[in-house]
């Protein structure tokens, strides 16, 4: 189930980058990871930590090596939640295009009605 935190985790700038090298590259061992970054090897371990709490990194023990991948059911999850977002927008919009339409085409229709007995302003001497 999607959390903010899920988006809390992605706010990060490394650990953004960290989950865009594992969308690009696939399964990576934590020394991999670490290679990629000028910071130290706990301050990555803490980025995978709070990745893997936020459920958006998967983690496997092979050995001695944890090796890191996306966790898809996060992404099904986020694209789930775009699509019901993007669907009630789409909605929202559609009914104001209409409305707007329903406005030119009642605008037009009155334009064209007053075309023809243009109302005409009478002065002060204007005899009946």
């Amino acid at each position: 189930m999607l959390t903010p935190s899920y988006f809390a985790a992605l706010a990060d700038p490394t650990r953004f980058q960290i989950v865009t090298m594992l969308a690009r590259r696939g399964r990576l061992a934590v020394a991999e990871i670490g290679r990629e970054f000028s910071i130290s090897a706990p301050a990555i371990s803490q980025h995978l930590k709070v990745l893997k709490e936020a459920q958006v990194v998967l983690v496997e023990v092979q050995a001695q090596q944890r090796i890191y991948t996306i966790n898809p059911e996060g992404i099904r999850d986020v694209e789930q939640w775009v699509n019901e977002v993007k669907q009630f927008w789409e909605q929202r919009l559609d009914a104001l295009d209409l409305l707007l339409q329903e406005e030119v085409t009642q605008s037009n229709t009155n334009s064209s009605n007053n075309s023809t007995s243009i109302p005409r302003k009478r002065g002060k001497n204007h005899v009946k």
